[in-house]
């Protein structure tokens, strides 16, 4: 069955105080993991605005009370998804009901092979696994707000690879810090896949979304030579009459676009950039500088299913 693709408003160009600039908040709660960088301190600047309490979940409580201050008020609290202890903390911690959860917290393209105490390579721990252990703990939160959304912060990277399911902490595969990543991201989507089917009947949807090109610290684990090749793409882009690199306003406006927009109330499972649900494309056809779509694989619910069952084992045998 085919669905129509969902087109809203927005664009490339938008920011994140273009989408909520009608959008009132006020009682609603969020958290935005990740939130004292890049694009998660627009993404909650944004939902601040539009009254929501917000929760930074950071590792860095520092940073995170200057982010606070500066976006006009925040609630902090420590989480660090490559910890699973740090993890069950966190869920312990919070009551009442929550209408948002934003999953933005990320690391890329780690150029040498580093694991999780347990033994999980550490993009897919931090990317997937953590935000999986964290939407899982607080689902009951989730229900009881009614009309919950959780955004998945995915990238055009699932276009690099699918889950590797027998594989997926590279044990006998040869480590690529861009395979990590991409099969991080695919799993972001699919979670939201996952995620929607399972729980839409508890009131709650995730869709997933690709950001855009940001020069943010999402980088900061890639060598010298990998950024200053980035850095010429986005030039090279913009030479061609491309769009290039987004400001992190812009960058953060895809997720507030899923976090709030009305059009989206009861719809998940889907994947969006630039402010609109993207196409599926295939990943193995001639890719421009600045690919863009995903892969049917990542959309794929019997994928879904398969990776919601890997994420409980690997969950269980902790």
């Amino acid at each position: 069955m085919t669905t129509t693709r969902i087109t809203t408003p927005f664009d490339w160009s938008s920011t994140a105080a273009d989408v909520v600039r009608d959008i009132v908040l006020t009682g609603r709660r969020a958290i935005v993991t990740g939130g004292a960088s890049g694009i998660g301190v627009e993404t909650a600047r944004a939902l601040v605005s539009a009254g929501a309490a917000v929760t930074l979940a950071v590792r860095d409580l520092d940073a995170g009370r200057r982010v606070a201050a500066d976006i006009g008020g925040a609630d902090v609290a420590h989480l660090d998804l490559s910890d699973i202890a740090s993890v069950d903390a966190f869920v312990r911690d919070w009551t009442g009901p929550l209408d948002i959860l934003v999953n933005n917290a990320g690391v890329m393209a780690i150029s040498t092979l580093r694991r999780t105490p347990e033994g999980r390579e550490l993009q897919f721990a931090t990317n997937h696994l953590g935000h999986f252990q964290l939407a899982l703990g607080l689902h009951d939160a989730l229900a009881a707000a009614g009309n919950a959304r959780i955004v998945s912060v995915s990238s055009s990277g699932n276009l690099a690879s699918p889950v590797m399911f027998d594989d997926p902490d590279f044990r006998t595969t040869p480590y690529d810090p861009w395979v990590a990543y991409g099969q991080a991201k695919t799993a972001n989507v699919l979670f939201a896949v996952g995620a929607t089917n399972r729980w839409a009947a508890d009131g709650i949807v995730a869709n997933a979304l690709h950001p855009g090109m940001i020069e943010t610290n999402l980088g900061r684990h890639m060598d010298a030579d990998t950024v200053a090749f980035h850095r010429e793409r986005a030039a090279a882009i913009r030479t061609g009459g491309g769009n290039g690199l987004k400001t992190p306003q812009q960058g953060a406006m895809t997720s507030v676009v899923l976090a709030t927009w009305p059009g989206l109330d009861g719809i998940g499972g889907r994947y969006f950039e630039d402010g609109n649900e993207a196409e599926v494309v295939d990943p193995s056809a001639p890719q421009t500088s600045d690919p863009h779509g995903v892969a049917a694989y990542a959309l794929d619910p019997d994928n879904a299913d398969r990776l919601w069952g890997l994420s409980l084992d690997m969950l269980a045998a902790r």
